[in-house]
């Protein structure tokens, strides 16, 4: 079924159950997304949107609902939805609607909410038609633009009440961006998981733990970032969550242990996917036996390691991370024929490795290896040990140019109180090789970070 088909599903059995709430702003019931999403399809399609034609959607993070109607009446129009962080400036916006040739930009309060034709539009979007271009984060570089079809998208969901997920919660939230792609998953389960799916305006810890009581979670989904902000923030414990989710990064395990001191009746699990090769992901409920992995493919997927001319390596040995989806794969847009998608395989960019029970173990970015003299070095594991040190709130760990060893290795970290560098290191030369420990350390007030919530290294490297 297509997203469109399974929206309708949902609003005939359940019509008056909630599927999304903003906090302080409303909610939206199943009933009401259907028939405005109509509205929204047959304005566009009043308008000359034609099949396939892509459109923008810029919406804040208190606009959810708006950008939840907005997304599911693009694709009843048959058009191909491109969420964009609001954060954009002007400039790059253009560039991105060039790149993929958008016919038009939503914003909230503008025409296209104006629609009273409630019925289904005369338009059919087959599964196998694109639905969505996701643009990725571009931490390593220029943003591609990820293009996913209709059955990848609602890949797993079935419209029967007895497999909606999450069915131990009543309320589930998350605090991701909208144009992202944790965010888009937020979407989908609002669509077709059992919990209304609650977020905020804003993310501050306190505001996101009080979100939390007010609703008695069962699920919770967030970043790192913000698994860290709220330990930091002192915040009480919440016995109501049965589910911890981290996404979009990997989870240190020190955090990870002090997140089942804040969530004492939740399994800690993180997920680890990306934009290109969604839905495939790996899963790991949190194992002091097992730090650092992030666990074994889920839902039909599949992982492996192998050299770099494509070769399977033995278990134990590091090589290039590789993950199957289980979906219809999803393509760059104006490269399908891009070595990073290979016979329904996807290169993550990550370089790692598999134990003998198909476990993965993530080494490090292959863009953020630190190359220095005959090493090469994990930033990966260097953050690992900074993070277990107690004064030590955030941790990053980068490489910069070095006239005899070609990089060195540098750590901003952001701390609880001040830490002596020599006991810095001390500490460090319990857990790392004498060539892993940093040449130098920064205290910084915050680490910088890109739309998606992923820490910039490109921005720290021009701060050292």
């Amino acid at each position: 079924m297509t997203l469109p088909e399974l929206l309708a599903a949902r609003a005939a059995a359940d019509p008056d159950g909630v599927a999304m709430i903003v906090d302080g702003v409303g909610e939206l019931a199943y009933r009401d997304w259907d028939a405005r999403a109509n509205a929204v399809a047959n304005k566009l399609v009043g308008q000359g949107i034609a099949p396939a034609d892509r459109i923008g959607l810029i919406f804040p993070a208190s606009g959810w609902i708006d950008y939840a109607v907005a997304f599911m009446g693009v694709l009843r129009a048959g058009a191909v939805a491109v969420p964009l962080s609001d954060r954009l400036p002007d400039a790059e916006v253009g560039q991105l609607a060039v790149h993929c040739s958008m016919a038009a930009i939503l914003r909230p309060g503008e025409e296209w909410a104006s629609g009273t034709d409630t019925t289904p539009p005369p338009v059919i979007s087959r599964p196998g038609d694109p639905a969505q271009i996701l643009y990725t984060s571009g931490t390593t570089g220029t943003a591609k633009g990820v293009t996913a079809t209709h059955a990848n998208l609602a890949y797993g969901v079935r419209p029967e009440p007895r497999h909606q997920p999450f069915r131990h919660s009543k309320h589930l939230v998350h605090a991701f961006p909208i144009g992202t792609n944790a965010g888009q998953m937020m979407l989908v389960n609002a669509l077709s998981a059992h919990p209304a799916v609650v977020t905020s305006p804003r993310f501050t810890p306190g505001r996101f733990a009080g979100l939390i009581r007010k609703y008695r979670a069962g699920s919770v989904f967030l970043v790192p970032a913000m698994a860290i902000e709220l330990i930091n923030a002192g915040v009480e414990p919440m016995e109501s969550v049965l589910l911890l989710g981290s996404a979009a990064a990997p989870l240190p395990s020190a955090v990870a242990s002090e997140l089942t001191g804040l969530f004492p009746k939740a399994m800690i699990t993180n997920y680890y996917t990306s934009t290109e090769a969604a839905p495939a992901q790996t899963i790991m409920l949190f194992d002091p036996e097992r730090p650092g992995s992030v666990g074994r493919p889920a839902a039909g997927g599949g992982v492996r390691v192998t050299s770099a001319d494509g070769a399977p390596v033995p278990a134990g040995e590091t090589g290039e991370v590789w993950m199957r989806s289980p979906a219809a794969p999803r393509a760059y847009l104006g490269d399908p024929a891009s070595p990073v998608f290979r016979d329904g395989w996807v290169r993550m960019g990550d370089l790692g490795y598999l134990d003998e029970e198909g476990y993965l173990y993530l080494v490090d970015r292959e863009s953020d290896v630190v190359k220095s003299g005959a090493y090469k070095i994990s930033t990966l594991k260097i953050e690992e040990a900074l993070h277990a040190h107690p004064l030590v709130k955030e941790a990053a760990a980068f490489g910069v140019p070095h006239a005899v060893l070609g990089t060195s290795v540098v750590a901003a970290l952001v701390v609880r109180d001040s830490v002596a560098p020599e006991e810095m290191r001390a500490f460090l030369g319990e857990r790392l090789a004498g060539h892993e420990i940093p040449a130098r350390l920064l205290t910084v007030e915050a680490l910088p970070r890109n739309r998606g919530g992923k820490v910039d290294k490109r921005a720290l490297r021009a701060l050292a």
